[in-house]
């Protein structure tokens, strides 16, 4: 890694590695749970008989995502709460 013009200490340059490493990882989580949250709305608009199963890999996703502090408590109890009622309502209209 080439080094800019700006003087860095030592442990501001450790931080930015660390930083760095960690944006790779929480970026690669926010993608699994939107192509978890997107294949369970799919189930779910289908009427497939696994959106359950889905639904249940998704908020699992989400609370693993939101203990780690990628994503806001809040708004993990928000996605699960989006698309529990989205099932509930295409159960209903069956």
């Amino acid at each position: 890694m080439p080094k800019p013009n700006t003087k860095r200490g030592k442990s501001a340059e450790r931080s930015l590695r660390v930083s760095r490493v960690r944006q790779l990882r929480n970026q690669a989580v926010r993608s699994a749970i939107k192509t978890f949250v997107k294949k369970t709305r799919a189930a779910i608009v289908n009427g497939e008989e696994q959106a359950a199963e889905f639904l249940q890999q998704t908020a699992s996703v989400v609370d693993k995502a939101a203990k780690r502090g990628i994503i806001h408590k809040n708004a993990a109890a928000r996605r699960k709460s989006r698309l529990t009622r989205q099932m509930n309502a295409a159960k209903a209209g069956e």
